[in-house]
């Protein structure tokens, strides 16, 4: 039997201070019976860290939206700098690319801040969220590792493939994540420039969105990795708390990579949250 691919549109979107953001279109398998989904990953990885969900999204009917952020992957900086707000508008300027009125957005880490800003900003148009290893609050990065994301000897470490996946792995996946896993995920994290990397861990200093969740009526699921040590799950459950529409799970052994993971958690809460939608 011949399995039929899906149809994939690439196209580049230039956004109103001159980043170039790489943006693909999955259309499912078959009659589209699903919704838009929206995936947004996080800082250093790129939209490849949702192929095994976007892949399951597709043959559940649902058309998927995914991009690399600005300076990762295929997209270039802009004249502004790194920030969360820009990453918002950034997500909103996609939106509006691919006519994704009232889609489901689904944000990992520094990609739930994006869609948090976006979700919360006026005129946003999202018809569900599901937020993945990610907070509102309290993402006040020490110079010490902000300088480490920077440096030239970590960066020649994350390069090198088993001392990479170590270093890595210790802290960003659980004990059961599993070797394609581990190699993904330094790959991507090897591909970001460290001045990015520096960056991003650098520009949520003072961030603080829980009071503008609460303006956000969308549908939303929030999923923290029980053994996250990258976002402690308490943070989660305070941005669940902060929105009146979500609900909060603990995935128990997961760590902060879950749409490497746990990418059924991931496409459950999809699915939840596509049915909740208006």
């Amino acid at each position: 039997m011949t399995t039929v691919a899906p149809a994939a549109t690439e196209s580049t979107l230039v956004t109103d201070d001159g980043a170039r953001l790489a943006v693909t279109v999955l259309a499912p398998l078959g009659a589209a019976s699903g919704r838009t989904v929206v995936l947004v990953h996080g800082w250093a990885a790129a939209r490849r860290v949702w192929g095994t969900v976007a892949d399951r999204l597709i043959r559940q009917g649902h058309r998927v939206v995914l991009y690399d952020l600005r300076g990762h992957g295929a997209s270039t900086l802009g004249r502004e700098p790194f920030s969360v707000p820009r990453l918002g508008a950034d997500l909103g300027a996609v939106v509006e690319h691919v006519e994704a009125s009232g889609a489901v957005v689904a944000g990992h880490s520094g990609g739930g801040f994006a869609a948090m800003a976006y979700a919360a900003s006026p005129g946003a148009r999202v018809g569900g969220l599901v937020l993945l290893g990610t907070a509102a609050h309290d993402q006040d990065t020490p110079d010490s590792e902000v300088k480490m994301m920077g440096s030239p000897v970590f960066s020649w470490a994350v390069r090198r493939p088993a001392l990479g996946r170590l270093l890595l792995g210790q802290n960003m996946l659980g004990k059961r994540a599993d070797a394609r896993a581990r190699e993904v995920n330094r790959q991507m994290f090897a591909a970001t420039s460290p001045r990015l990397r520096s960056d991003a861990f650098a520009s949520t200093r003072g961030m603080d969105l829980r009071a503008d969740l609460a303006r956000v009526p969308a549908p939303a699921v929030v999923l923290a990795g029980g053994a996250d040590k990258v976002i402690a799950p308490a943070l989660g459950q305070a941005v669940a708390d902060a929105l009146p529409g979500a609900r909060f799970e603990q995935l128990e052994g997961a760590g902060h990579m879950l749409p490497l993971e746990a990418p059924d958690a991931v496409v459950r809460a999809v699915e939840e949250v596509a049915g909740r939608v208006g």
